[in-house]
């Protein structure tokens, strides 16, 4: 473990302290920042539901990642990191009116969240018995830094040796994944749990207009775990993960056990659409 004496600014951070915080995971393809816009548009309603005030105008934080970018000499494929804290206390408590103004920090680097072998043959996720927390208690659709009810989630996968799990809402309905969105496939059409109670994610919303441009019926339904058992096809989606298919739930197989034709093409497609300079936005212009 390493020790010393850090700078009492870093430590006092609302975030460091408290979680109080809002984030983006933001992909890059090929030097461009995909779906960037998309993003801040997420980032700006998650600080406004927090009352936090981002001390940069969208165009200025732009900017910032860039020359990030550029600076990191990110010409492939890379990811974002970008966060968004209340900022420095000017004391130990929870009061939001005791601090600084908001503090940003970004991390740029390549990432690769799943090896290959997880898109060529799926993987294994169990039914996570912590139950994601209620929309009552939090906004699902704000991106907060208080990653708590995720994690213990992941824990009970990491104990299981599997790389996800799948999550519940309270009243044991689908929601989504620790850190993706979930989808199956049932006789061609392609379904995904509502928005009332999962992150919305820009690679959803990728997929699901995917779907409507190749034709595919997709759309918003509300499913147990029997029917995610019974699927004919499940994958997840997220910025880091894009579209990993999921071949096995709880120890069971998802009809052959290997990844189904509608996961591979909306996989295929989704890169196609990533690699599209009209979905991104440059870093070294």
């Amino acid at each position: 473990m390493e020790s010393g004496v850090l700078p009492a600014a870093f430590l006092l951070d609302s975030n460091a302290l408290y979680g109080d915080g809002v984030f983006e995971g933001i992909r890059i393809y090929e030097a461009r920042i995909f779906k960037l816009e998309a993003h801040l548009d997420r980032l700006w309603n998650s600080a406004a539901y927090l009352e936090i005030e981002i001390p940069y105008s969208r165009g200025e934080l732009t900017g910032i990642l860039k020359a990030l970018g550029c600076k990191n000499e990110i010409r492939g494929t890379g990811y974002i990191r970008l966060v968004v804290t209340r900022g420095r206390r000017l004391d130990l408590g929870i009061n939001t009116r005791k601090v600084a103004r908001a503090t940003v920090f970004i991390i740029a680097r390549t990432l690769q969240l799943y090896p290959k072998e997880f898109y060529e043959k799926g993987l294994a996720v169990i039914t996570a018995k912590v139950r994601r927390t209620p929309a009552q208690c939090v906004n699902p659709n704000v991106k907060t830094c208080n990653y708590v009810n995720n994690i213990l989630a992941l824990i009970e996968g990491n104990t299981a040796e599997v790389p996800e799990v799948m999550m519940l809402t309270t009243e044991g309905r689908v929601c989504e994944c620790s850190g993706e969105n979930i989808f199956i496939v049932r006789e061609g059409r392609v379904l995904t749990p509502p928005t009332d109670n999962i992150l919305v994610g820009v690679t959803r919303d990728t997929i699901l207009g995917l779907c409507g441009k190749l034709g595919i019926t997709a759309g918003e339904a509300s499913f147990g775990p029997e029917e995610v058992h019974a699927a004919d096809e499940v994958f997840l989606t997220g910025s880091g993960a894009e579209v990993a298919p999921i071949v096995e739930v709880d120890g069971r197989r998802i009809a052959d056990g290997r990844p189904g034709p509608i996961t591979r093409r909306l996989l295929e497609e989704f890169r196609r659409a990533a690699e599209n300079p009209a979905n991104s936005t440059p870093i070294f212009a």
